[in-house]
C-alpha cells in the first residue's frame, strides 16, 4: 500500500519527562531554523533594498545572490539525498549551524560582490543543514519515541524566522545601516546557537522504537514520486519569487512605497502557526487533499497584491502566501519522513533537489523580466501559472496514489 505508515493514535500515554524532551527536540528544530533561515538566508530580503541604495547593489546582482544562495541549498540537497549516516547527518548539522553564523558575518565585512556571493552560498548550504538533516534527525526521534511524525511545531521556526528578521529590519533601520544590521543578525545567530546545538540529543542508530518496534521504510511508486517531484518545482517556483522579491514588489506598487518589510512581517505572521494548522487539516483530509488546498490558496496569495492592489489586499495575500507556502513543504516533508522513517532525510534531500532547482530559476528569470520590463509584476504572474500546473500534478497524483493502492491490494 502506497500511503504513509499509519501515525501513533491520539491517546497515546507520554511520560512529562518524554514530553518535554520531545518540546526540547522540537525547540532545538525551531532555533536551528530561526538562525539558518531568519538569520542566515531571508534577513537578506528586508535588507536588500537597503543594500540597494547605499551599498551599490543592482536589480540583476540581487537577482543572482539569489539564485546563488538557492544553488547553494540545492547543493546541501543532494548531499543530503545521498547520506544514510545519522552520526554522519548529525556532525553536519552542527558544521552547518556555525557556518550559517560565519556567512553572516562576511556579509557586514565586505561590499564585493563574488565575496557576497560565496557568503549567499554558504547560507544556502547551511539552510539544507537545517532543514532537511536538522528535520531528518527531528522526525526519526519522533517516529522512534513514539510521537506523531507531524512537523508543524519545528516549522514554525520559520515563519518566526521571516517575521523576526522582517521586525529587526524595520526597528534597526532608522538607526544603523546595511552593514551595522548585517553585524546585528550575526550577534542574534550567536544567541541562536546554544539550543540548536545543545538541545537536540545525539542520534539512536538500533533501528528499533523505544518501545522495540522495527522501524520500516515502505516508501511509494517510482511514477508517484516522480510526480511529486513535478509538483514540489512548481510550488518551489510560487514559493520564491515572492520570498525573494516582495520587498521590493510592495514598494514599486501604487501608494504602497515602503511598505515592503510590513508585507514580508504579515508573510512571516502568516507563516508561524500555518504549519501547526495544516497538520491538523491533513488529519481531516489527508495529505494529498491538504496540498491541493493550500496550493490553491497560495495561487490566490500571489495573485492578491498586483491584480487587486492597496495595503489590505497586499497584507491579506502576503498572510496567505505565509500560511500556504510553509504548509506545503511541511506536509510534503512530513510525508518523505513516513515513507522512509529510517532514514528520513534522503526522500526529503530528492525532493528538495526539485524545490531547489525552481529557487535557482525564479530568482533569475525574475530578476531578468524586471531589467527588461522594469517591473517584478511579470515574475509574480509567472509563478502564479507555474502553481496552477502544480495543482493539477497534484490532483494527477491522488489518481496514481489509488491506481498504486489496487495494485498491492491483496488478490483474494
Amino acid at each position: 500500500m502506497n500511503h504513509p505508515p499509519e501515525r501513533p493514535p491520539t491517546g497515546q500515554t507520554v511520560h512529562s519527562s518524554d514530553a518535554r524532551a520531545r518540546l526540547k527536540v522540537l525547540g532545538a528544530g525551531i532555533f536551528s531554523l530561526l538562525l539558518v533561515l531568519g538569520v542566515a538566508r531571508f534577513a537578506y530580503t528586508p535588507l536588500l533594498p537597503l543594500m540597494q541604495q547605499q551599498a551599490g547593489l543592482g536589480v540583476a546582482q540581487a537577482g543572482w545572490l539569489a539564485a546563488i544562495n538557492y544553488a547553494g541549498y540545492l547543493s546541501g540537497a543532494i548531499l543530503a539525498s545521498q547520506i544514510s549516516s545519522l552520526v554522519l547527518k548529525d556532525k553536519l548539522y552542527r558544521i552547518g549551524m556555525v557556518m550559517a553564523i560565519v556567512s553572516t558575518l562576511v556579509m557586514a565585512l565586505t561590499t564585493n560582490v563574488v565575496l557576497w556571493a560565496i557568503s549567499r552560498y554558504v547560507a544556502g548550504l547551511c539552510s539544507s543543514a537545517g532543514m532537511l538533516l536538522g528535520t531528518g534527525l527531528i522526525l526519526n526521534w519522533l517516529i522512534r519515541h513514539n510521537h506523531r511524525s507531524e512537523l508543524g511545531i519545528h516549522f514554525a521556526g520559520i515563519g518566526l524566522g521571516i517575521a523576526g528578521c522582517s521586525a529587526a529590519v524595520m526597528l534597526m533601520s532608522p538607526a544603523l545601516d546595511w552593514r551595522e544590521q548585517w553585524w546585528a543578525f550575526t550577534a542574534i545567530g550567536c544567541v541562536l546557537l546554544y539550543p540548536a546545538l545543545a538541545w537536540l540529543p545525539a542520534p539512536d542508530q538500533t533501528g528499533l522504537t523505544a518501545s522495540g518496534q522495527k522501524m520500516v521504510d515502505k516508501p511509494p511508486s517510482a511514477l508517484y514520486l516522480r510526480i511529486f517531484m513535478a509538483a514540489y518545482f512548481c510550488a518551489g517556483f510560487g514559493y520564491v519569487v515572492s520570498a525573494t522579491f516582495i520587498v521590493a514588489i510592495v514598494n514599486k506598487l501604487p501608494g504602497l512605497a515602503g511598505q515592503g518589510n510590513l508585507a514580508f512581517l504579515a508573510i512571516g505572521l502568516g507563516a508561524a502557526p500555518a504549519c501547526i494548522n495544516w497538520d491538523f487539516i491533513a488529519r481531516r483530509t489527508g495529505d494529498l487533499n491538504a496540498l491541493i488546498l493550500a496550493a490553491v490558496l497560495q495561487i490566490v496569495g500571489i495573485l492578491l497584491p498586483v491584480m487587486v492592489g492597496g495595503l489590505i489586499p497586499t497584507l491579506l495575500g502576503a498572510l496567505l502566501f505565509g500560511g500556504t507556502f510553509i504548509g506545503m513543504v511541511s506536509l510534503v516533508l512530513s510525508m518523505a519522513g513516513r515513507y522512509y522513517p529510517t532514514k528520513p532525510a534522503k526522500m526529503m534531500g530528492k525532493m528538495t533537489l526539485s524545490y531547489g532547482v525552481a529557487q535557482i530559476v525564479g530568482p533569475a528569470i525574475t530578476g531578468q523580466l524586471a531589467v527588461r520590463l522594469g517591473s517584478y509584476n511579470a515574475g509574480l504572474y509567472f509563478a502564479a501559472g507555474v502553481m496552477v500546473v502544480g495543482t493539477l500534478l497534484l490532483l494527477v497524483l491522488k489518481l496514481v496514489e489509488r491506481r498504486d493502492a489496487q495494485h498491492t491490494r491483496p488478490q483474494g
